[in-house]
């Protein structure tokens, strides 16, 4: 990575306070002239901008910002600081920034304070933003920091733990073991979930993640299975038809550590997910940020 690479050891995580409430409605419109030269887009960016909002049921005017969740308002605001990327590129800065999340890397302490001001200056000088100063803050990237689910090391870029529970949650929910879904069903419902969240966490270092995520869903998807089965019988069958020869047992169907059984795995393997069609986890491609060259 370039921060590694440059020995960037500091990062000003800034923090625009309601950035999109705020944007300059004159400034928007200067920016948006100096990429398109169509008069009528510019009209129509202008009534877009002014048309009012509905608040608390009563209109209101609208002479600043642009609406939150308004189609082309994350288009505009990266029009709108622009302006700020090519100071900071002219400075030197080395920075990345999604719409209003901001990161800012320096090689030593005193730089990066010093980036902090001069972003600060130009932000709320220029663009009539305001740098939110208590959440604005400077941190040695040794320690990671967290940007847009991933956390940003030196050398390595994570999965976020809150974004790791909030996922996990999330398959929990979709795959009880009473729902009346079968698990076919419930791979047919995983699978656009399950392909969304990889490829958007896929460029962080992420294997061994992956690959814990992939075992533990296919475990929830077995105890699923065996609440369908009820009793150990439907188990020994498939069993059988994998060519099992060994000691029978009679084990609960019921039971969560009965799930991580090694004959549950062989009568319900890897493979069966895959004939199932289930999104497999570890053979994405993953660390493409943590390989790629600047």
């Amino acid at each position: 990575m370039f921060i590694n690479k440059y020995g960037l050891s500091y990062v000003v995580d800034m923090d625009l306070s309601k950035c999109f409430d705020r944007l300059n409605h004159d400034l928007i419109l200067e920016g948006v002239n100096r990429k398109v030269s169509d008069g009528s887009v510019l009209k129509l960016i202008k009534k877009f901008l002014t048309a009012g909002v509905m608040k608390d049921g009563a209109w209101e005017e609208t002479d600043l910002g642009s609406p939150q969740g308004g189609v082309i308002s994350p288009l505009l605001t990266n029009i709108y600081l622009d302006s700020f990327d090519q100071e900071m590129k002219k400075r030197g800065i080395r920075m990345v920034r999604y719409a209003d999340d901001i990161l800012l890397f320096a090689a030593t302490y005193q730089d990066a304070k010093k980036y902090r001001r001069i972003a600060t200056e130009f932000l709320e000088q220029e663009l009539k933003l305001t740098v939110n100063r208590e959440k604005t803050h400077l941190t040695d990237n040794r320690k990671g920091v967290a940007y847009l689910g991933f956390v940003i090391y030196s050398k390595s870029v994570s999965i976020s733990p809150k974004k790791l529970k909030n996922f996990k949650d999330k398959i929990r929910k979709m795959t009880p073991r009473n729902h009346g879904l079968s698990v076919k069903e419930m791979v047919e419902k995983l699978n656009p979930v399950l392909r969304g969240w990889a490829n958007y966490f896929r460029i962080a270092n992420c294997r061994t993640v992956f690959a814990e995520l992939m075992g533990w869903i296919r475990r929830r998807l077995r105890m699923k299975k065996m609440k369908e089965w009820k009793s150990w019988k439907p188990l020994h069958k498939a069993l059988r038809r994998r060519g099992y020869k060994g000691t029978f047992e009679k084990i609960s169907m019921t039971t969560w550590k009965n799930s991580a059984s090694p004959l549950i795995s062989m009568a319900l393997p890897n493979k069966w997910f895959d004939e199932l069609g289930l999104i497999n986890l570890e053979k994405y491609n993953v660390g493409i940020l943590h390989h790629c060259r600047p």
